[in-house]
């Protein structure tokens, strides 16, 4: 049905499943780079990446020739069946990989990923409890969702027993200090796991963690937290699973987030990024743990397991990676937003903090205590409509007790021109913004 005929709500027959957000008030026909368009011809800078996915920007012609090209050849198979484009990609994402992990599986989202990562964590232990960050998001399935602790826990009945909440390391809002005033990162840390290990009933089965936390504000941890985390799991035989969703594949910098700290993880997990803005999503491990999982019956059968379509894809986006040498692409670009971002949080004194790697960043908003009680949620609001009618499209984070915090994450193939423009229009918003509130 053609969305003229359902007047001004186009969205009167979905189901809305944002929470309180609204659609985009506009439909969107096409996209192309690293922008989209809507039905009535507007142009939005693209600076979500689609739902932080499409590194490659939209309609790339590598992809968009993939899929037509194997579409037409081979698309779906039964889940018990290989074919040319799975076994190339995990072969080739192994290769991309320290040592041990070699041993991949293919599936469809994030949240899969994560469910499956868990259930192999947990069936390979013998044991059942998880450890992820307060304010981590690591999605809406069964164990993904008693993971994620940023939003949706209410309402649904009891979670699963055995999940914990670690506090965030968060350099901007630190909850323990030490004598400088800064993050005392490690004595937090080991207050977080004497809160654990005094609940716990002896069952700790893994910990699920995002090196840079996105939907928990952009929070990048702390240089050598992650290797003392990684201690504390050892210490507890827990396995340490890392969701790099949105970190994976060139989008800090490095390959993998988790390179820039030199720790490797028991299990890796892959999803947004790897398909491009399609639906791919990958669990990674050892051939140890893969070993033991097999022997105890692992059983994670999906629909589209290790469908070829998709894998066909995610070679390509390799392909491009690798071609385009899109990491350091990101290391540059990265930093030259940084630095658009660092001179408006210089002019604009709403702007609290900019942090973040590579071309995955945040700009929080000043809280309350600069703007008054509910200032700092009807500025994020209000600076993100003006982005919208001014052609960019932001994502605003808004968590308790904190200000709006952007995530700002344009296509790996953006051009310096186009994050100019769309720094110079958040300077505008901003601009227009703080004088009408």
């Amino acid at each position: 049905m053609p969305s003229e005929t359902l007047g001004t709500d186009p969205g009167r027959h979905l189901i809305r499943y944002s929470g309180h957000a609204p659609f985009s008030p506009e439909v969107v026909v096409r996209a192309a780079g690293t922008s989209v368009f809507t039905e009535s011809g507007r142009e939005l800078l693209d600076f979500t990446s689609g739902q932080m996915s499409a590194i490659l920007g939209h309609s790339h012609p590598a992809i968009v020739s993939t899929v037509r090209e194997q579409v037409a050849h081979l698309d779906h198979l039964h889940s018990g069946m290989l074919s040319p484009p799975v076994t190339e990609l995990v072969r080739r994402l192994a290769g991309t990989l320290p040592e041990p992990l070699e041993k991949g599986l293919l599936l469809t989202t994030g949240a899969e990923a994560n469910e499956a990562a868990v259930r192999m964590a947990k069936l390979v232990t013998g044991r059942h409890e998880v450890v992820s960050f307060a304010r981590s998001w690591h999605g809406m399935t069964q164990a993904a969702a008693n993971a994620t602790y940023s939003a949706g826990r209410k309402g649904y009945g009891p979670a699963a027993p055995g999940n914990f909440a670690l506090p965030v390391p968060d350099r901007h809002r630190p909850s323990v200090v030490g004598a400088d005033g800064e993050l005392d990162w490690r004595r937090q840390l080991d207050l977080g796991f004497e809160m654990i290990d005094a609940q716990s009933v002896g069952s700790l089965a893994a910990c699920l963690v995002e090196p840079i936390l996105s939907s928990g504000g952009v929070v990048e941890l702390p240089p050598g937290y992650l290797a003392a985390l990684a201690a504390k799991c050892r210490e507890r035989g827990m396995l340490l699973i890392l969701d790099e969703a949105q970190t994976g594949l060139c989008r800090t910098g490095d390959w993998y987030a988790f390179q820039h700290e030199g720790v490797v993880p028991d299990i890796l997990t892959l999803s947004k990024t790897l398909g491009a803005g399609l639906p791919l999503a990958a669990v990674l491990t050892s051939p140890e743990i893969e070993q033991r999982a097999h022997e105890r019956g692992f059983l994670f059968f999906t629909t589209h397991v290790n469908d070829p379509l998709p894998a066909a894809v995610g070679n390509t986006v390799l392909d491009v990676l690798v071609r385009d040498r899109l990491d350091e692409r990101a290391r540059v670009l990265g930093a030259t937003l940084r630095g658009g971002l660092e001179k408006l949080a210089a002019r604009h004194e709403v702007v609290a903090d900019v942090r973040g790697r590579g071309l995955l960043l945040g700009m929080e908003l000043a809280g309350d205590e600069v703007l008054g009680e509910g200032g700092a949620d009807r500025l994020g609001a209000e600076v993100t409509r003006r982005c919208y009618e001014l052609g960019l499209h932001m994502n605003i984070v808004q968590l308790p007790g904190m200000g709006g915090i952007f995530r700002i994450a344009p296509p790996l193939t953006a051009g310096d021109d186009e994050i100019a423009r769309g720094v110079a229009v958040l300077d505008e918003a901003l601009t227009g913004a703080t004088r009408g509130l």
